[in-house]
């Protein structure tokens, strides 16, 4: 990465199930579609995604994904529903952990690996950086990374996270407002 940290290129790391598109809520928690078919992109994604990339942001989808490590999904369906996601949305790139939290990887959110790879592959200013989640796992990733972050509170029936996120919001489109008018402010756009 670049050593300069003030000329690198700022982010947006977008978790993927609940917040790029629907997750399935069963029991009060939010799992992931199982097909191509069951990927519904989230209400207000399309037009957001487009406001962050008019705003100069880098577009990254950064997300965990154990069921291919538990031998509940195949990695080539979960690989198809990114490449669509980031080819409808024109993504800048998807990170991926294929993990569980017993293989103990530097890339399971919440540790920081996903966004850090991304950083020094593409030269991304990660203080200038934002990651929006709809777990605490996504949020405290961010926060390890040293990105400023975006809690979108679904309402789940788990935790929130232990320190937190530097803006809370239930819609997305109020996410990118924030994100937008904080990163003028730290930027001086």
């Amino acid at each position: 990465m670049n050593s300069d940290r003030s000329t690198g290129r700022r982010a947006v790391f977008l978790d993927r199930d609940g917040v790029l598109n629907k997750a399935l809520i069963r029991g009060g928690k939010p799992f992931a579609p199982q097909t191509l078919a069951e990927l519904e992109i989230a209400p207000g994604v399309r037009e957001g995604v487009e406001l962050l990339r008019n705003g100069g942001f880098l577009l990254i989808g950064a997300t965990n994904q154990p069921d291919v490590a538990r031998g509940l999904q195949r990695r080539e369906v979960v690989e198809e529903m990114n490449a669509w996601l980031a080819a409808e949305l024109r993504l800048d790139g998807m990170r991926v952990c294929w993990h569980d939290d017993a293989d103990g990887c530097a890339c399971r959110k919440p540790k920081p690996g996903l966004l850090l790879d991304a950083a020094r592959d593409r030269e991304i200013a990660l203080h200038l950086s934002y990651m929006v989640g709809d777990r605490w796992r996504d949020v405290e990733a961010g926060q390890r990374a040293g990105c400023r972050t975006v809690w979108l509170r679904m309402g789940y029936d788990e935790r929130g996270p232990s320190t937190p996120a530097d803006h809370v919001t239930e819609r997305f489109d109020q996410a990118v407002d924030w994100i937008l008018h904080d990163g003028s402010t730290r930027t001086g756009g």
